[in-house]
């Protein structure tokens, strides 16, 4: 099978402290990320808690740079910083404008996360959060690789 010109795409992973957090406003986040996201070609996944806001974008290198700029604007967050900004060549979450992943037990305790683990995360090791997430909800992921 031919495969068409393939997609540039952008990842970046950024880690950032919520300055308030509740239900309310996590819907408000995912619900306007997924409507927004899907208009601009985007994907990613959402990691947070009320210490922790996680997160990878993926899409097209401009709409990643300008959703970041807006991000680092938006008075929800504190202590913004970006752990990852790369070209790839593949999404790890295609079918989510943004995908919601509670925080799992093998991720960093609130002792973890206020001193400092994330910040000390190294580029590949943000980004393997994040595969290790994909694996676990896409069946595909895995297969893919292999091909």
């Amino acid at each position: 099978m031919k495969r068409g010109k393939q997609e540039e795409l952008k990842h970046v992973i950024y880690a950032s402290k919520p300055t308030f957090f509740s239900d309310t406003i996590l819907k408000k986040i995912l619900r306007s990320s997924r409507k927004n996201n899907v208009a601009w070609g985007v994907s990613g996944n959402l990691i947070c808690r009320s210490d922790l806001f996680f997160q990878i974008l993926e899409g097209p290198p401009e709409a990643i740079n300008n959703l970041y700029e807006k991000i680092l604007t938006d008075n929800r967050h504190l202590e913004i910083q970006k752990l990852r900004d790369k070209i790839t060549g593949r999404r790890l979450f295609a079918s989510w404008a943004m995908k919601f992943d509670p925080y799992k037990s093998w991720m960093w305790t609130k002792d973890e996360v206020k001193g400092g683990a994330l910040k000390r995360l190294c580029s590949d090791d943000a980004l393997a959060v994040f595969e290790k997430l994909a694996r676990e909800s896409d069946q595909f992921l895995g297969s893919e690789e292999k091909l």
